[in-house]
């Protein structure tokens, strides 16, 4: 690791990876984290270039938070299908009919966090919808929109039809298994993941309320409802205690960024996330009020 090292400073770069990254991009980043934490970490960073080894959509809202940074995307391929699944024009045509204000999760495209109000995290999508005035269109994943709306009664809350793949793909029944093989382990789910995973799990959190909660848990094993590489977090940080993943819950987009591609990026300077100022200007408003909120 000493070429990375080397790298690092020559650059003055900071590297920065998401809880579902492969363990070994976790242990060369100077910050893991959930989004909301990685967004915080961009905005605070002195560095002048950032290695963003996470996915499209978390890379533009560090290029958006930091215009004047060199924003690095080791593989352009690392697209979220859940920011995919919404565009800006059918979302401007939404708003049209309901007039209603649009509440973007950050697992949306620039251009979509362009024409929201707002935007929120898991962390912190409850807090951020309680303090609109009115109703909201809350974009785009339906499952987290339904979350929610557990919680918010008094205002008419339109869900976009999006999902995550991965938690989508994390079956009670698959839960239902591990607590067999397990029965005293608490169950901790994502948001994300559907209503009747949500209905039995002993807490619902983003992933870096999970690490929070099993620290300060006196439990010492959990099943972990998200994708499986936030157990080699959580293990890494709490070696004595248990967690136990979802076999089949892996984001394939979140594997496509190697410790190579991650050398080659800071050699050649490229990838670089390029947005169009108008977009940037635009885009920045809502991920900035997102900010301001903190976590739920």
């Amino acid at each position: 690791m000493e070429k990375l090292e080397k790298l690092k400073k020559e650059r003055n770069a900071i590297i920065l990876a998401h809880n579902y990254q492969r363990p070994e991009i976790q242990d060369i980043a100077d910050f893991v984290g959930d989004s909301l934490a990685l967004a915080m970490k961009a905005k605070q960073t002195d560095a002048d270039v950032i290695v963003f080894c996470g996915v499209d959509f978390m890379a533009e809202s560090a290029k958006i938070i930091n215009p004047d940074k060199i924003v690095l995307f080791p593989d352009e391929k690392a697209k979220c299908p859940m920011a995919a699944m919404v565009d800006a024009e059918s979302l401007i045509k939404l708003k049209e009919k309901y007039d209603y204000d649009i509440v973007s999760y950050i697992n949306t495209s620039a251009a979509v966090k362009a024409v929201s109000d707002i935007c929120c995290t898991s962390a912190n999508a409850v807090k951020v919808v309680q303090s609109m005035p009115g109703g909201v269109i809350f974009v785009p994943d339906e499952n987290l929109g339904n979350y929610v709306m557990r919680f918010v009664k008094d205002k008419e809350i339109i869900l976009w039809p999006g999902f995550c793949p991965t938690h989508m793909g994390i079956s009670l029944k698959d839960i239902m298994k591990l607590k067999e093989e397990h029965p005293e382990a608490e169950i901790l789910a994502h948001p994300e993941c559907t209503p009747d995973v949500i209905d039995i799990a002993d807490k619902v959190a983003s992933t870096e309320g999970m690490v929070r909660y099993a620290m300060e848990s006196e439990s010492r094993e959990f099943i972990v409802a998200t994708e499986r590489e936030l157990c080699y977090r959580m293990k890494k940080e709490m070696p004595d205690k248990e967690f136990y993943p979802v076999k089949n819950a892996v984001c394939p987009t979140m594997k496509t960024i190697t410790l190579e591609k991650v050398i080659k990026s800071l050699e050649e300077m490229k990838p670089q996330i390029k947005l169009s100022e108008e977009i940037m200007e635009k885009a920045k408003k809502p991920l900035e009020k997102m900010l301001e909120m903190g976590r739920g």
